[in-house]
């Protein structure tokens, strides 16, 4: 469909918190089709309708975990795009894990965050079916990376004041081309 263009920081829109999406209907079906496609064509593994400028509660995510290999040994990794439409956290576990997390709304900058192990979640899909799901890994990570940027957080927001200042100081130079 179209790949739209992904707001990076500071705009101010990322700090919006995401309305709740009323209607699922075809408009909502072709949106997320736009964001799939503007994930994959950032190279991401998640993205949150904000992050494209859109303040409802969508969210796309493909971790692309498996690959086929072609007759040349070329392995290609199988796409299974999900939309999760007003997700929420239901729970989350006590245990935490740490992962070097990126975004695609402050590129190429990557830091440690840690975040509960596993959540169950609660969300609908493109036809309005409602699902529960206990999810753990990095899918559990991706889906709160990605269910923050719906409130408004970074993941930026999760580390140190001083890593926070590493990671803005890092993006600006490699902005100005340095």
């Amino acid at each position: 469909m179209a790949v739209l263009p992904i707001v990076e920081v500071p705009d101010p829109r990322l700090r919006l918190v995401s309305k709740p999406v009323e209607t699922i209907d075809d408009t909502t079906r072709a949106f997320v089709t736009d964001m799939i496609d503007t994930m994959y064509d950032a190279h991401g593994i998640g993205l949150a309708a904000i992050q494209v400028g859109v303040d409802q509660r969508i969210l796309v995510i493909d971790l692309q975990e498996e690959t086929t290999t072609d007759d040349d040994g070329k392995e290609t990794p199988v796409r299974a795009p999900r939309a999760y439409i007003n997700p929420e956290i239901l729970s989350v576990s006590d245990e935490t894990k740490v992962y070097n997390e990126g975004c695609l709304s402050i590129p190429e900058q990557y830091a440690e965050v840690a975040r509960p192990a596993a959540c169950r979640v609660r969300w609908q899909d493109e036809t309005g079916a409602a699902f529960e799901e206990d999810l753990d890994g990095l899918l559990s990570t991706c889906m709160q990376h990605e269910i923050d940027h719906l409130n408004g957080v970074l993941f930026t927001d999760h580390i140190s004041r001083l890593k926070r200042d590493m990671v803005m100081k890092k993006l600006a130079k490699m902005r100005r081309g340095g």
